[in-house]
């Protein structure tokens, strides 16, 4: 079995967390490590729901904050074991997400006496379909391990602050025709050409931006899939274009689907996916003292991150990480050794100041 060393530095625990592989619904080795880990330290009261662990002090303090990251992976790419290469750390998982693990088991080792009690939650299959989703699964079976005033979600987000997230919601828009032979076309009607009309309605559509609490979202209405054909001499009676709506945080998923369902008025829409945005939250107490102690910039949450579930919950939370999030799930995924070191030191700042 893995042995996890919480006494090591960041840098060589992301690497030792890097070097136990753990795609999605093959978390039980790193979970096995974390919770042997954690089961040394005494300030700490630990849960384990199947792959999915929950550590929380009870200091009784004033003010309690969760502090989250998921311990699986994306598939390998030829880049397991980690490198540390001068002041970078290559390896699956170093950036998305197990530098921000690594934070904060550091964290939950050595900071006993934090000024506000926390709950760290190391979860599982946050790469794959929601249903697999170990902090949802928590959420929705025992959401008083949750219960705080605000969280974040170790994701990384080149060390600054990112805020809510964006809504998704995935649909097919349908077109249907009949069969005919293809010598013959005219006695039937071809679904893949009554397409067209979809692709046009998404070329001409203009995409709002809107600025929440001083931060502008940009929605998203893009073709990510094209399906249509029964054989090379059928007229084809159906055709799907699979749209993915990536929606500000001001619209609900009712609300979401509403707007895609007028753009595409006339045709059959059929939900696929859909999960709800997260507020940025940043009006709340806890939330704005955060950004005002961590002191580095806030943007935008481009994209569909675990902060929803925290919303969902009442929480406020924001995503605030190291890595650069455009390599996460690249073969040439890495970390700067100055983001694990600098995060590290601004939490470790906040939880005891």
């Amino acid at each position: 079995m893995a042995i996890l060393d919480l006494s090591r530095d960041v840098v060589a625990l992301t690497a030792d967390l890097v070097d136990i592989e753990s795609e999605s619904l093959a978390e039980l080795e790193i979970c096995d490590a974390v919770a042997a880990a954690l089961a040394d330290v005494s300030h700490l009261e630990v849960v384990r729901d199947g792959n999915t662990l929950v550590a929380r002090t009870s200091l009784g303090r004033a003010e309690r904050v969760v502090i989250a990251g998921h311990l699986d992976t994306v598939p390998a790419n030829a880049n397991i074991p980690s490198r540390l290469d001068g002041d970078v750390l290559w390896g699956l998982g170093s950036c998305d997400m197990k530098g921000g693990v690594a934070i904060a088991l550091r964290l939950a080792a050595h900071v006993a006496a934090p000024s506000r009690d926390v709950t760290y939650v190391f979860y599982d299959g946050e790469e794959i379909a929601h249903e697999f989703n170990g902090l949802g699964r928590v959420a929705r079976e025992r959401p008083e391990l949750l219960a705080g005033d605000f969280a974040i979600l170790m994701e990384p987000t080149d060390a600054i602050i990112e805020a809510g997230c964006q809504g998704t919601l995935r649909v097919d828009v349908i077109t249907r025709g009949e069969r005919a032979h293809s010598a013959r076309w005219w006695k039937g009607s071809n679904a893949v050409h009554a397409a067209a009309e979809i692709l046009n309605r998404l070329t001409a559509y203009n995409p709002r931006e809107v600025e929440i609490d001083g931060l502008v979202y940009r929605e998203g209405m893009n073709a990510v899939g094209i399906s249509g054909g029964v054989a090379g001499n059928v007229v084809p009676d159906e055709a799907r274009v699979s749209v993915n709506f990536r929606f500000a945080p001001d619209r609900d998923e009712k609300q979401a689907l509403s707007h895609v369902n007028e753009l595409f008025e006339g045709f059959e829409v059929v939900v696929t996916d859909t999960a709800p945005g997260a507020l940025p939250g940043l009006d709340r107490p806890a939330a704005a003292a955060f950004v005002q102690a961590i002191g580095v910039a806030v943007g935008p949450k481009y994209g569909w991150t675990d902060v929803a579930q925290f919303s969902q919950l009442g929480i406020p939370a924001v995503n605030f990480g190291p890595g650069d999030p455009m390599f996460a799930h690249k073969a040439d995924e890495h970390v700067p050794v100055a983001h694990l070191t600098s995060v590290e030191e601004a939490m470790t700042a906040w939880l005891t100041s």
